[in-house]
Parts: structure tokens; sequence; C-alpha cells
């Protein structure tokens, strides 16, 4: 279960005339609608409403809170409103907010896809992203190690790697197994890189480790600890450089200014693709790989 974000639109005391001024409607993209969850907490009900674009649907639930809520889950989208407020009231606040509603389900929708299609991955045959390709799995009991049959620098589809387990283990330690052996490749890998662009901006830190963080892809301490999100070896290496060079740049740089890019470009210049290609993804979104 994933709450991933909350919106209050109003709040205060109940006026004493529950009026409100209309919304302006807003340019909305188009979206999914959620569907009616098959069953609804006792003091809840199911209400849609016509965005410009895209019918939206949610479960409207009362409270004595001070504002509306809006609220996206596992379930879609959960409205809590003041007993004062008015359906039509509600509506509005929603059709106000639907550009950001349809956006975070979008986001959930195909978390659910990449859900529904995760048993295939961990499975003799099944394949993951490595270094931004699709690298399958083979398992080999004979074997007393795993074993990576390809190119680091360009692993193509079709790259295979063996793991020493029977071809029907289970899920979960072919899972564990596929992890072990990535985080192996991400400790060699970002720790050579990391090196690379130290040594060419003459700039040292305390140490470096990697991290499971399910909100960040990097992050700098003050005192020049840096830690990596290990699901970075996923990526391409372009974007791998971009992380590290980012958190590099925050040795001299801790904030976000202009001055902070500027040092990112100089660790390395060209960096805004890649760091535009990370913005399609946050660790959240790749909860089993």
């Amino acid at each position: 279960m994933g709450v991933t974000k909350q919106l209050d639109l109003f709040s205060g005391p109940a006026p004493s005339t529950a009026t409100l001024p209309p919304a302006p409607p807003p340019k909305v993209d188009h979206g999914v609608a959620t569907s009616c969850p098959a069953a609804l907490p006792a003091n809840a009900r199911w209400r849609e409403v016509q965005a410009p674009q895209q019918t939206i649907g949610y479960v409207l639930q009362r409270s004595r809170r001070k504002s509306i809520g809006l609220t996206i889950n596992d379930d879609g989208l959960q409205v809590t409103a003041p007993n004062w407020v008015t359906l039509s009231q509600i509506d509005a606040a929603v059709i106000d907010k639907a550009h950001w509603i349809l956006g975070k389900l979008r986001i959930r929708q195909a978390r659910q896809q990449h859900l529904a299609t995760a048993d295939t991955l961990w499975q003799n045959g099944g394949s993951i992203p490595y270094l931004g390709k699709r690298i399958v799995l083979h398992l080999d009991a004979a074997q007393q190690t795993a074993a990576f049959h390809g190119t680091q620098f360009s692993p193509e589809h079709g790259s295979v790697l063996s793991l020493a387990l029977p071809a029907d283990a289970d899920r979960n330690r072919v899972r564990d197994s596929v992890h072990s052996w990535l985080q192996q490749q991400a400790t060699a890998w970002f720790g050579q890189r990391l090196q690379h662009f130290l040594d060419a901006s003459q700039l040292t830190i305390r140490r470096w480790r990697l991290s499971s963080a399910a909100t960040r892809w990097g992050s700098c301490s003050s005192d020049g600890n840096i830690m990596l999100n290990w699901r970075l070896i996923h990526f391409e290496h372009d974007i791998i450089d971009y992380v590290i060079a980012h958190e590099i740049a925050h040795l001299r740089q801790m904030n976000h200014s202009k001055d902070f890019w500027r040092e990112v470009g100089l660790i390395l210049p060209g960096f805004e693709r890649s760091r535009n290609a990370l913005r399609q993804y946050d660790p959240g979104s790749l909860p089993l790989i």
C-alpha cells in the first residue's frame, strides 16, 4: 500500500453559509479513471465527476476534519471532506485538481501493471533490466556462483545471467539471488565511476555506500558521505554518471542553485538529457526490481 500524496484544498471553521466561489475549469490531460472498489467502508460512498476530458471516480468519506483532503493510494482516489461541505463543492475541488489526480492515477496504474507481471521476472527465462538493457535469467544448479555472459558495457537483449539455482527454484530465492548479484555489480561500477569523477574534480569524500532509499536516487551529506541507490544499476551508464556527478557537485554546493547546476555541468557536460530521462522514474516505481 502506498499513499503518494494528500492535498488539503481549503480549511477553516464551517462558514455561516456553505458557499464557495466556483473554481475556474482547468486544462486537463487525458488520464485514467478509477473504478469503484468491490467493497466500500460503511461511512463511504462512490461518486463520479466529469472533468473536462476525463471522468474521475472517487471514494468519498465524511469526517470532522476542517478541510477537503485528496489522497491517491492503491485503491484509487480517496476524498475526505467536512460534513458542512456540499457535494457540488467537493466535485468542484476534484475537477480543480484533475491534472494532479490523473497524473498520480497514471503512475498508480503503471505500478499495478508492473506488479501484475512481476512473477515472470523471477523464474528461469525471465528477464530484468541491467545497465539500460534486458538480460535473461538462466537457472543452473550445477553452477557454483552466479555468472554473467555478456558485455558489461553493452548488455544487449539475449545476454544471460546464470544463477546457481535449480530450474524450479522459488521466486523469492531467484529474486534474492538477482538482487545480490545486482548489488555486487553496483558496488563495483559505482565505485569506479565515483572515483573517476572525484579525481577529475580534485575532490575527496569521507566514504560512500549503497542505499535502498524509496524516495531518492542519491544523497550527499555536508561531512562528505555519499549514498547511491543500488537500483540505478538498472539504468544506462549516462544516467548513473549523472547521479554520481550530481552528488559530487554537492560537495561544493549544498543546494540546487544556479551555481550548483553550473558545477554539475562542469563535472558532466550535457547532463541534462540524463536528468530529464531519470525524472520519469523514482525509486518507489521499481518495487520488485
